[in-house]
């Protein structure tokens, strides 16, 4: 498959260049997934999918047009190639477009050193089956869960290849498998529902599904008879299972584009603390295992670690070619990119600086206030930082949890929420992004 996808860049550049372009870039994805749900013990959905997809971009100046396929005949890809040439002759000019230098480009990567992609044989829809079916078990074994909404597990496997006209080319695969369980507690209009679930590189690190049925089924029960909090300001604590999100926050007003536009909250604010002291955010797509992980981005550079934050200190955007030339900077190797898209900006595996405290010990010292363990819906203002947010978890007084809480709203300021933030030490180290748990404080809370 990989000298096929190979092939298939090498047959959109050329016919680029037969159909006017005067540079291009060419991506060729294959993939296949099967998806197992599983609801009273029996089957009750299987998908399986498999195709390629193939997209180009072409320059012409500095106009640029981007189109893709999913059928990868010889006529098809001479017809994508006129198109995208038509398309970019309309296009409006963009002095920022533009392939990066032959000298940039990654080379002599290391593949076997990421371990993006499993051995092991892919699992059958029977072993699929199964595991759902222990997930769901282990979940209704739990005193007090009274159905299973969903049990599900799945298998897929992606062939990535990315070539330019000016002579990179280079791809690699990657594998995933998946479970996840979600239990209901309760009946009628006192229902409440919790969920868990693992996804792993390779299947031998997953969780095995009677802990995952079990996590998923208990954490439901932890949720009934909730109600709401007082209304007030108090301290919050963000579960790690949600705690990335507010780091995302952050990562999301960092990104070049959003820096070029000029609407992030932290547009000003490089070389300046957005952290506590001691706190910094490292990103590095070169962990072994992990989703996030690649040898080059979406542009043929080299990935490398590098420092977001650091003691509290904001050190860099993420930056792709288009973004970095536009604010005078070198790309970060942060491109992302799908077939039917251009390059942009993005974050692969980034990593919080953890704490010396447990979760625990965190609920003990906040005294009085708020654990979230899900956030429902968002209204964040991406240029001003404002940030307010559905909330449920549980209400802690004198630093012990007392009862569940919903139907309750989280409000403040996003550049106050991250300078006031204390880091758990509960991340998992093998997730994307590794987030412990994290207590804020002063945020405004609207319940009862």
């Amino acid at each position: 498959m990989t000298q096929r996808l190979e092939s298939l860049t090498q047959q959109l550049l050329e016919a680029a260049k037969r159909a006017g372009a005067d540079s291009a870039d060419a991506m060729a994805i294959y993939g296949s997934s099967t998806e197992i749900d599983v609801r009273q013990g029996k089957l009750e959905q299987a998908e399986r999918s498999e195709g390629i997809d193939i997209g180009l971009r072409v320059m012409i100046g500095k106009r640029q047009a981007n189109v893709s396929a999913s059928d990868t005949s010889t006529a098809t890809i001479e017809t994508l190639a006129a198109r995208a040439v038509a398309m970019a002759n309309e296009a409006p000019e963009d002095p920022y477009v533009g392939l990066a230098e032959p000298r940039q480009y990654a080379r002599d990567w290391d593949l076997d050193a990421l371990e993006l992609s499993d051995p092991t044989q892919e699992p059958t829809a029977a072993e699929l089956q199964e595991d759902a079916r222990r997930a769901e078990a282990a979940a209704m074994a739990q005193s007090g869960v009274t159905q299973v909404q969903s049990a599900g597990a799945s298998y897929g496997a992606r062939n990535i290849w990315i070539a330019t006209s000016n002579g990179f080319s280079g791809g690699y695969g990657r594998t995933g498998r998946s479970l996840s369980c979600v239990a209901i507690a309760g009946e009628g209009l006192k229902m409440e529902r919790d969920y868990d679930g693992d996804s792993r590189t390779f299947q031998s690190d997953l969780r095995s599904p009677e802990e995952i049925g079990a996590t998923a089924g208990q954490r439901a029960v932890e949720r009934m008879d909730a109600r709401k909090p007082p209304t007030g300001a108090y301290p919050v604590i963000y579960d790690e299972r949600i705690s990335s999100g507010l780091i995302g926050h952050l990562l999301s007003a960092v990104n070049g584009s959003m820096i070029a536009r000029g609407s992030s909250f932290l547009r000003d604010d490089l070389g300046r603390q957005v952290l506590p002291k001691a706190l910094s955010i490292t990103e590095n797509a070169l962990r072994p295992r992990l989703t996030g992980s690649r040898p080059f981005d979406g542009e043929g550079l080299p990935t490398a670690p590098r420092t977001i934050v650091e003691d509290g200190i904001l050190m860099g955007w993420t930056l792709d070619l288009a973004t970095g030339r536009k604010l005078g900077m070198p790309s970060t190797g942060s491109a992302g990119r799908s077939t039917g898209s251009a390059p942009s900006p993005v974050v692969s595996n980034v990593a919080l600086t953890q704490g010396d405290k447990s979760r625990e010990e965190l609920i003990r010292d906040m005294g009085t206030g708020l654990l979230v363990t899900s956030l429902i819906g968002s209204s964040i203002n991406a240029t001003t930082g404002d940030y307010s947010r559905g909330a449920a978890g549980f209400w802690v007084e004198n630093g012990e949890i007392t009862y569940a809480v919903n139907e309750c709203t989280l409000a403040g300021n996003l550049r106050d929420m991250l300078m006031q933030m204390t880091p758990a030490n509960d991340a998992r180290a093998y997730l994307s992004r590794v987030v412990p748990s994290l207590l804020v404080e002063g945020l405004t809370i609207a319940g009862a």
